[in-house]
C-alpha cells in the first residue's frame, strides 16, 4: 500500500533522515518506535510533504505522490494526526469535525461518518458545540482522530496520540486504535510509548539518528533483548 525508498530529509547541514526505507501493507498497524530526535515526525511529515524530501521516493497504492502538494495528498486518502493535536481552537467541535471532511461532496456520506465518530468518542458527541480550546488533552486528542476519520483514510498517519495523556485515556486510545484498524483502516503509529505501541504492531521499524536500524513483529521486538533494553525500561 505504502512504499518509502531512500527517504532523506536536511533540515539545512542537518540530516534528519538517512536514506530510509520501509513498507506498509494493507491492513496492517505498523509502528515507527524510537527515541526522541530520531526522526520519527519527520518521516510523517515527509510522507505528507510538510517537509520536503531531499532524496527518495513515495508510492501510494501504487502512485507517485513524492512530490505532490500536502493538500493532494490528503485527497489520496493519506492522512495524518499531528502531534500536539492542532485542532483549530476557537472552533466547535462539530466546525472541526466538518472541516474533516473538506475533500468531500457526499452529504449523506458526511452525516454518517460523523455519526460513527461520536460512537467511537461519545464525549466529542456531549461537547459537539464547545470550542475546540476548551476541551481537555484528552478530549483534544479524539478530536484530532475524529476530524482525521472525516476524511475517509485509506491509510491513517498517527503522530504521538498517547502524549500528554493520563494512563486510562492512554488505553482509551489504544483501544479506538485497533478498533479502527479493525474496520478497515490502515494505521502507521509513530508512539513514545513502546509497550503499547508493539503490543498493537503488526510490524514494527526501530529508527535511531534517522537510520533505520531494526524490523520485525511487534511480538518479536517486545521479546528483543537490545529493544527491553533501550525503549521498554530493561
Amino acid at each position: 500500500m505504502l512504499k518509502v525508498k531512500d527517504l532523506t530529509v536536511h533540515y539545512g547541514a542537518i540530516k534528519a533522515l538517512h536514506g530510509i526505507s520501509f513498507e506498509v501493507n494493507r491492513g496492517e498497524i505498523i509502528s515507527l518506535i524510537g527515541s526522541n530526535g530520531a526522526g520519527k515526525t519527520t518521516t510523517l511529515h515527509a510522507l505528507s510533504n510538510i517537509v520536503k524530501k531531499t532524496e527518495g521516493s513515495v508510492f501510494f497504492e501504487g502512485e507517485d505522490i513524492t512530490h505532490l502538494a500536502p493538500d493532494a495528498i490528503v485527497r489520496t486518502g493519506l492522512i495524518q494526526v499531528p502531534e500536539g493535536r492542532r485542532i483549530f481552537a476557537n472552533m466547535s467541535v462539530f466546525e472541526n469535525l466538518e472541516l474533516g471532511a473538506f475533500t468531500r461532496k457526499d452529504r449523506a456520506g458526511i452525516k454518517k461518518d460523523m455519526e460513527r465518530v461520536f460512537e467511537l468518542f461519545p464525549r466529542l458527541k456531549e461537547r459537539f458545540r464547545q470550542a475546540g480550546g476548551t476541551l481537555s488533552g484528552g478530549e483534544q486528542q479524539m478530536l484530532a482522530m475524529g476530524r482525521a476519520l472525516m476524511s475517509r483514510p485509506k491509510l491513517l498517519l498517527l503522530d504521538e496520540p498517547s502524549m500528554g495523556l493520563a494512563p486510562i485515556l492512554v488505553d482509551e486510545i489504544f483501544s479506538i486504535i485497533q478498533e479502527i484498524n479493525d474496520e478497515g483502516t490502515t494505521i502507521l503509529l509513530v508512539e513514545q510509548n513502546a509497550f503499547k505501541a508493539l503490543n498493537i504492531a503488526d510490524r514494527a521499524y526501530i529508527l535511531e539518528t534517522g537510520n533505520v536500524v531494526k524490523t520485525a513483529s511487534g511480538a518479536d521486538l517486545i521479546r528483543d533483548e537490545s529493544v527491553k533494553k533501550a525503549y521498554l525500561g530493561g
